[in-house]
């Protein structure tokens, strides 16, 4: 199934430049790969603990990404790349074999590329098999750990969430934001030198709808398009951000561990440290944009929320893992 149930437009509200520049994570520490405990995740980057600002700071977005907020996001690892289709595939072949069902099998242009056609459900048990092939705690579990989440779709609380193990989860809708914006604040995309999108920056669809789309190319990425049917970019085709994350914008839409709810901004749960999202609500958040026809600037910014049912998937969906320290 393909996205779907964007948010509707509505009212703005503004917010300068040096409303939040003081909010700006502090100069990011020297990118390391080594945990504190000595192991080296493979692949991962370290985001820093602060505080970081959260939503729109333009006033051009949506109702749903105000008011401006400012939670407290402890350190964490996440993957450099969202998750291949190579390492999709060798870890659903080991999932596979001991005790683990997908709905989906997943796919891929490449294996250098993303994976596609995941659901949240798949992706979140791919994250357990991940742990467990490694050797690591699975996230996803009782408290004890004896109930491992293996199989069909399990409705997960916080409550079977493990979050101080050492096995990988989806991260977080603002440890996802935090890290999209690479450490600085009042920017719209991923990248701090500009807020402007081109295709010599990311996989999206391009319109002179947006002043802020300022790409010299019309429509889907000529690189990665046959006629007018996209496809995606290997995972490391273009630059990272700051925190040495790459596709932050555009390939494909990665899912986050929150629930959604349209106002979740405006309640002081959004504020709290490490804020995972409302209790309530039947969809899962989707971050980044995609490669897709009308997948425009608007949804590749930084702050845009979107969301569907947890079952769902499509070729324009895709993921990437954290680890906490």
């Amino acid at each position: 199934m393909m996205l779907q149930n964007f948010p509707s437009s509505g009212a703005r509200v503004l917010a300068g430049a040096a409303l939040v520049a003081s909010l700006a994570c502090a100069t990011p520490p020297t990118i390391s790969d080594v945990r504190a405990d000595g192991a080296a995740p493979t692949g991962m980057v370290l985001i820093p603990a602060c505080s970081f600002q959260m939503g729109d700071c333009f006033g051009e977005g949506y109702p749903d990404e105000t008011p401006l907020h400012s939670p407290y996001i402890s350190a964490f690892y996440m993957d450099k790349y969202m998750v291949s289709y190579a390492l999709w595939s060798n870890v659903y072949a080991w999932a596979v074999a001991h005790g683990y069902t997908f709905d989906n099998a997943g796919s891929g242009k490449a294996t250098n590329h993303p994976v596609q056609s995941v659901s949240w459900y798949d992706c979140a048990k791919w994250c357990n098999a991940r742990s467990e092939m490694e050797g690591l705690a699975p996230c996803y579990a009782n408290k004890k750990g004896t109930k491992v989440y293996r199989t069909g779709q399990k409705k997960l609380g916080s409550s079977l969430v493990r979050w101080t193990t050492n096995g990988y989860r989806l991260p977080t809708e603002a440890e996802w934001e935090k890290a999209a914006r690479g450490g600085a604040a009042g920017h719209r995309f991923p990248w701090s030198d500009a807020d402007t999108i081109q295709h010599a920056r990311a996989n999206y669809c391009s319109s002179s709808e947006f002043f802020y789309d300022t790409s010299p190319t019309r429509g889907c990425h000529p690189t990665f398009s046959a006629g007018e049917k996209p496809y995606t970019n290997p995972v490391d085709y273009f630059a990272p951000n700051d925190y040495g994350l790459h596709d932050m914008a555009g390939n494909v839409w990665e899912w986050c561990w929150d629930k959604y709810k349209e106002k979740y901004y405006r309640g002081k749960a959004a504020s709290k440290n490490d804020t995972r999202g409302p209790g309530g609500g039947k969809t899962r958040i989707l971050r980044g944009g995609s490669c897709t026809l009308y997948s425009f600037a608007k949804f590749a910014r930084c702050s845009f929320r979107n969301d569907i049912e947890p079952y769902e998937f499509g070729s324009n969906i895709g993921f990437r893992c954290v680890r906490g320290l």
